[in-house]
This record gives structure tokens, C-alpha cells and sequence, in this order.
């Protein structure tokens, strides 16, 4: 059966462009190639061919073509419209826009992502890492209690108000600090944790008194974290 030939560099593209995200591997191009320019390329809506022909074309054993038929069949790359007594398949070898992978995956490549609009109020700031993330942001890599410098290996989060005593996990309960002030203040109240970093020196009286007022701006929602909504 001869029909229209389509236009094999265009196939071609599509292939390249097409096929690849949905994970066909080396050998499954390789025979549907095979296939594909033995007959939608040359006008043939079906194809009759032998395994033995086709693993002798695309240079693999019987045994790896055979399963990698089956394969092309289960994905709907190719439709087996009969298996016959000489032990030939029968079969319509799908462009690449034909096969329903690719016509699901084409269909919502150009729709608009619907935008995720974050309640940042009721939002868990540990249950997401861009949330988690827009906290270590909104310090601009420092402790939130001693204020020196800290990398990304060496900074967590913590609660202001412990868990045990039902802190939130709000951004106006997190705070971005360093590993070394996480586990020392364990359950102290925040406060008292600043007065006792001032009282080993690792605070100044100006610095201690920013942080109070930061523990205050924080509780009120003063400090709250960019958050770069998706699209």
C-alpha cells in the first residue's frame, strides 16, 4: 500500500527533537530508524518484514531485535497489524507526531505552567526547598545569633520558639543560622540565648540589642523572604 511520502528531513528533526525525552535508547532508535525508512519513508503505510531481516539490518542479535519490537509495539511506536504463519510482522511503523507520547508531551509543551501562588503566611517553610531556601536567602548567608558568615554545608534552620513547645514552622519562627548556635541553643528562648552569646563575647551591646530587634520585626512578620513564585 503506497501513500504520500512525508518529507524525511522534517521525520528526521522530529525524531531528534521528539523522541529523545521520552527515554528511547540507542537500540530502540536504531530499529525504529530501520524500519521507519523502509516504509513511511518510501510511501508504505504497512510493512511486512522477518526478525531475522531486521536484526541483519540494524546489526543486533535476533534475540535483542525480537525484544525490542515488542517494546515499540507496547509503546505504540509501532502497530502490529498481523503476525503470520511465515513469521513475519506485519506492521505500521508511526511517524514520530503519530506516536501518543510525543502528541501528549507536544500538546502541553506551549501551554502556559499555571502559577503556583504560595500563601506565605500558612506555607510550611520546611515542608519545600524553595521555601527553606528564601529563609537562608533573607540572611544573606550569616547566623541569624552571632551574625558571622557561614557557608551552605554549615547553616540549618531553626526554631525561635522549640517544636517542643508548638513552635510553627513559619518563616516568623525560622531562622537561618549556624549548626554550632542550632545545637547550643537547643531549648532556650531566643533571648536568652542572645544575652548569653553577648556574655562570652561573641556578641557586642550594639549587635545584641540589633538582634532583639530582629527577634521583635521577626515576630511581627517584618522580615519575610523573597519568594520567586513559578510560572
Amino acid at each position: 500500500m503506497k501513500n504520500n511520502k512525508p518529507n524525511a528531513a522534517q521525520v528526521w528533526k522530529q525524531m531528534e527533537d521528539l523522541l529523545a525525552p521520552l527515554n528511547f535508547s540507542v537500540i530502540d532508535r536504531a530499529v525504529y530508524s530501520h524500519l521507519l525508512r523502509h516504509s513511511r519513508l518510501e510511501g508504505k503505510l504497512r510493512f511486512q518484514f522477518s526478525i531475522s531481516w531486521l536484526a541483519r539490518g540494524v546489526g543486533l542479535s535476533a534475540k535483542c531485535t525480537r525484544d525490542t519490537v515488542r517494546r515499540l509495539i507496547a509503546r505504540g511506536v509501532l502497530h502490529l497489524v498481523e503476525r503470520n504463519y511465515r513469521a513475519r510482522h506485519v506492521v505500521r511503523v508511526r511517524l514520530p507526531l503519530e506516536i501518543r507520547g510525543v502528541r501528549a508531551a507536544k500538546s502541553g509543551a506551549h501551554r502556559p505552567r499555571p502559577r503556583v501562588v504560595i500563601n506565605i503566611e500558612e506555607a510550611d517553610f520546611l515542608g519545600k526547598r524553595i521555601l527553606s531556601l528564601a529563609l537562608h536567602e533573607r540572611e544573606r548567608g550569616h547566623c541569624f545569633y552571632c551574625l558571622r558568615r557561614i557557608t551552605a554545608k554549615r547553616r540549618c534552620l531553626d526554631h525561635v520558639v522549640p517544636r517542643a513547645e508548638l513552635g510553627r514552622n513559619s518563616y516568623r519562627n525560622l531562622v537561618s543560622c549556624c549548626v554550632d548556635c542550632n545545637s547550643q541553643k537547643g531549648e532556650w528562648p531566643a533571648e536568652e540565648f542572645l544575652r548569653r552569646l553577648y556574655r562570652e563575647r561573641r556578641l557586642s551591646a550594639n549587635e545584641m540589642s540589633g538582634r532583639l530587634r530582629a527577634l521583635d520585626d521577626l515576630g511581627a512578620g517584618k522580615l519575610k523572604p523573597q519568594i520567586e513564585e513559578k510560572k
